[in-house]
C-alpha cells in the first residue's frame, strides 16, 4: 500500500517482533508497531494539516510518549482523534498504531 496521509510517526531503529507484538527500546520505553502493510506519514503536530517530518519505512514501530486530540483519522485500528507524540515535534495518527486501546495509553500531552 502506498503512503497514508492521514497518519503521522517518528522513525526508531526498533521493530516490533514477527508477531507483531509490543516491544521495548530500552530500560522502561514501550513501543508499539505501525499497522503492517503501511508506510505512515510523521507530522509535525495532531493533523494531516501540518507538515510532514519523514515517513516511516513498512514494519516499524514506535514510542509513544503523549498523546494529543487533533484532526479526526480513520485507519486500520479503527477512527479516532488521537494523536501519539513519538518524538518531539513529531506525531502519527493513533488509528495506525497497534497500542490495543482506543482511548488513551500515555499521558496527555501538554
Amino acid at each position: 500500500m502506498g503512503v497514508e496521509e492521514n497518519a503521522v510517526i517518528t522513525a526508531t531503529t526498533d521493530e516490533s517482533d514477527a508477531a507483531g507484538e509490543v516491544t521495548t527500546l530500552a530500560a522502561d520505553t514501550v513501543v508499539y508497531p505501525i499497522a503492517p502493510g503501511y508506510r505512515v506519514n510523521v507530522r509535525r503536530g495532531p493533523g494531516t494539516q501540518y507538515g510532514i517530518v519523514r515517513t516511516l519505512p513498512y514494519g516499524m514501530s514506535v514510542p509513544v510518549y503523549c498523546q494529543k486530540p487533533g484532526e479526526r483519522v480513520s485507519g486500520p485500528y479503527g477512527t479516532s482523534n488521537l494523536w501519539d507524540n513519538i518524538a518531539n515535534g513529531q506525531f502519527v495518527s493513533d488509528a495506525y498504531v497497534k497500542t490495543g486501546s482506543d482511548g488513551y495509553i500515555a499521558p496527555r500531552c501538554d
